[in-house]
């Protein structure tokens, strides 16, 4: 697989609040960059792989929940680049499951197999004892943390931005793990200034940029997670349903819808001035849509379209 054939593009927004306020917003479409790999997945493994590739590995584990991008992408990612693949997956009670669960049927099509262990066990997954302990049972596998997050993920996200992005004042993103967003940081131009929106609680973040971000033009916006990680409301699905009508651009529960809803009332409000001018990262996820709607569809919430 030749990562680099891969090319995301910009399309523009068009809605009334950005005419009235005169504000140009426009989604980088890394959700498009690949039918499998979908957004900054692709661009964490895409190093990750090449690594393993060289350290003369041709097996892979990672890290996920039942609903995981990061799972999926992998499963995607080691077919196409004829890895083995083998996913820790939190709750055991998940394995009676798969059949019911759109992300673990996919992974598993892709040929991925899977390691089920508890909840208590998977929060110890980045200990050194963990750790240690997986490289005696699994020798001949190349392990990527969950989320995909380290500094070759974080290489990968550098190039998230393209010649056409540096014309933009704002570049907005969700965070999860913060690789993303210290990525696009490393990689934009002097004149510009990044936004990140959590979909977590999450006091460190800022933490975890600086140690890693070679700059400081950021801002995280922390009110928009909507009561946590994975956690969404009427108004959120309303939200996406209503933004992909108009526009055209789906968004996903976790991660981008969040974000847009929150750059869209930061507009309302005039966070931003006048004539300026936002790039929005779509980071992908929208293989997550299915799980959302499966629950969603159990307490007879309106289901995302």
């Amino acid at each position: 697989m030749n990562w680099d054939n891969y090319k995301s593009i910009i399309q523009e927004v068009d809605l009334p609040i950005l005419k009235q306020k005169n504000i140009k917003l426009s989604v980088l479409r890394e959700d498009l960059i690949h039918p499998k790999i979908s957004g900054n997945k692709f661009r964490k493994l895409k190093y990750n792989f090449a690594e393993a590739e060289r350290l003369g590995y041709k097996k892979v584990i990672t890290f996920g929940g039942a609903f995981s991008n990061h799972i999926a992408a992998t499963a995607a990612a080691a077919k196409l680049n004829n890895f083995e693949a083998i996913g820790f997956i939190r709750g055991e009670e998940i394995e009676a499951l798969i059949e019911q669960n759109p992300t673990l049927k996919f992974a598993q099509e892709e040929g991925m197999k899977f390691n089920f262990i508890s909840r208590e066990d998977y929060r110890l997954k980045d200990s050194e004892k963990f750790l240690n302990q997986l490289k005696i049972e699994f020798p001949d596998h190349y392990i990527i943390p969950e989320g995909g997050t380290n500094d070759l993920a974080i290489k990968g996200c550098e190039e998230i931005l393209n010649d056409s992005c540096f014309e933009y004042d704002f570049i907005t993103t969700a965070i999860g793990t913060a690789g993303t967003i210290t990525g696009i940081i490393n990689s934009t131009s002097k004149n510009q200034h990044v936004l990140g929106f959590p979909a977590l609680k999450s006091k460190h973040f800022d933490e975890e940029i600086r140690k890693l971000a070679k700059k400081i033009n950021y801002t995280i916006i922390d009110n928009y997670h909507f009561g946590g990680y994975a956690k969404v409301s009427e108004e959120l699905i309303n939200f996406i349903n209503s933004f992909k009508e108009t526009t055209s651009i789906p968004l996903d529960p976790i991660y981008t819808a969040k974000m847009m809803f929150g750059i869209l009332d930061l507009i309302q409000k005039d966070y931003f001035k006048p004539n300026i001018s936002i790039l929005a990262v779509h980071t992908g996820g929208l293989q997550g849509i299915d799980g959302m709607n499966k629950l969603l569809n159990k307490k007879n919430k309106t289901l995302i379209q």
